[in-house]
């Protein structure tokens, strides 16, 4: 496994500038020479303003003409979401651009990590990002995906390639791979390094069903092609249940041939992966274990893997019971070396300041129990953020098809 380059303290640092993704010509947020970020909002008729970084708000000073500023404590290296709250009313930031996260649209800010430019654009050659539309029988609707092709495939027309299905977190859809994590700036200088190989990346929303409103089930309905009470949730995420919960089903019946019939794909097992960050990840576990003859590669990145939340008399927090390989991931490690013969790769990842010694105990009992195919990386310095999803699909592509 190749782990990616993190900054290090003796790395130059780096001038005050604007974010990057600020609109042209304007200055604010601000990224300063320490890392902290200053923010400029004017709402000359508001009681009481502030900016929510990463979910947390924090409240912004009034000055002249109405204009409120704030500058943050030192912020981690990577891509944050902010947005304003203007007397108890979320509003977005009109200078910088707008993303999904939460749930709602929000405002960004990137602060660099210096020394570290693996997924910045360079002058390499260039995969495809492209977005299509697919009908869904089973659904009776349209879907949207998000796609990357590697360098080469349209030159190439021969040439078939592996798939890796990679799925966001909640309150996210398709579109943050892309715009957050950058996948295909990695992937672009990974494949061009020789780090990883070439192959084809999916993002889809996991929902398979309008969000369910009041006084309206948001279960799989009788007759839509899956199984009836596969999801309970908004959404109708349908994580878990037969087959992999309601998305499952719905990649294997629909999204999976889609992808195999319109891309050069090697429609086998042992050229398709798939991962997810946080809630993503749960999906992704619940999906491959119940579908190891379709899935060869599994990530886990801030989700998924096997660790009970810890008990009400325990001290630790996410204290990782005994396994009981007969339950545990649908039950599919219950002969070791079977799984071993299936899964390739069992990657396992989290940040330092999530829960990492659980995750590492988590391993060590895998490894114990016989399943020799897990890997595992801690993300240094970050918690539940997109720098480390990003350096998970760093190290995660690395091992990917090899």
């Amino acid at each position: 496994m190749i782990t990616p380059p993190v900054g290090s303290p003796s790395s130059l640092g780096f001038a005050a500038h604007p974010s990057p993704y600020n609109f042209p010509n304007v200055q604010y947020p601000q990224i300063e020479s320490d890392s902290r970020v200053t923010f400029r909002f004017r709402a000359p008729d508001a009681k009481k303003v502030q900016v929510s970084i990463v979910n947390v708000p924090f409240d912004m000073i009034e000055g002249d003409n109405g204009v409120w500023t704030y500058t943050s404590a030192p912020q981690a290296p990577g891509y944050h979401n902010y947005w304003m709250i203007v007397d108890g009313a979320i509003v977005l930031d009109p200078g910088p651009q707008a993303f999904i996260g939460y749930g709602h649209m929000c405002n960004c800010f990137e602060v660099p990590e210096p020394g570290v430019d693996w997924y910045e654009l360079k002058d390499v050659p260039h995969g495809n990002v492209m977005i299509k539309n697919y009908f869904a029988k089973t659904t009776n609707s349209w879907r949207k995906v998000y796609l990357y092709t590697p360098p080469g495939y349209e030159a190439n027309p021969k040439t078939r390639y592996p798939v890796l299905y990679l799925q966001h977190g909640g309150g996210e859809d398709q579109r943050v791979w892309i715009e957050m994590g950058r996948t295909n700036l990695i992937l672009d200088n990974m494949i061009a390094e020789g780090k990883a190989k070439p192959f084809i990346v999916v993002m889809e929303t996991s929902a398979v069903g309008p969000p369910a409103s009041p006084g309206r089930s948001s279960e799989v309905p009788s007759g839509a092609g899956l199984t009836p009470g596969a999801s309970r949730g908004p959404g109708m995420l349908g994580i878990g249940g037969p087959g992999g919960g309601a998305y499952g089903q719905f990649m294997i019946k629909e999204l999976i041939p889609w992808v195999d019939a319109t891309f050069r794909t090697i429609a086998d097992r042992e050229h398709r992966a798939m991962a997810g960050l946080s809630m993503g990840g749960m999906q992704t576990a619940a999906v491959t274990m119940a579908n190891l003859d379709k899935f060869t590669y599994i990530g886990l990145f801030s989700g998924g893997a096997a660790i009970p939340r810890r008990a009400p008399s325990q001290t630790t927090p996410h204290e990782p019971a005994p396994l009981d390989l007969k339950t545990i991931y649908n039950g599919q490690m219950a002969n070791p070396a079977e799984f071993n013969k299936r899964v390739k790769v069992l990657f396992f990842s989290c940040g330092s300041e999530e829960y990492p010694d659980a995750l590492k105990k988590h391993q060590e009992q895998l490894i114990a129990a016989g399943i020799t195919n897990s890997y595992l990386y801690i993300s240094p310095g970050t918690a539940h953020e997109w720098q480390m999803w990003r350096r998970s699909l760093y190290s995660f592509a690395s091992l990917l098809f090899k």
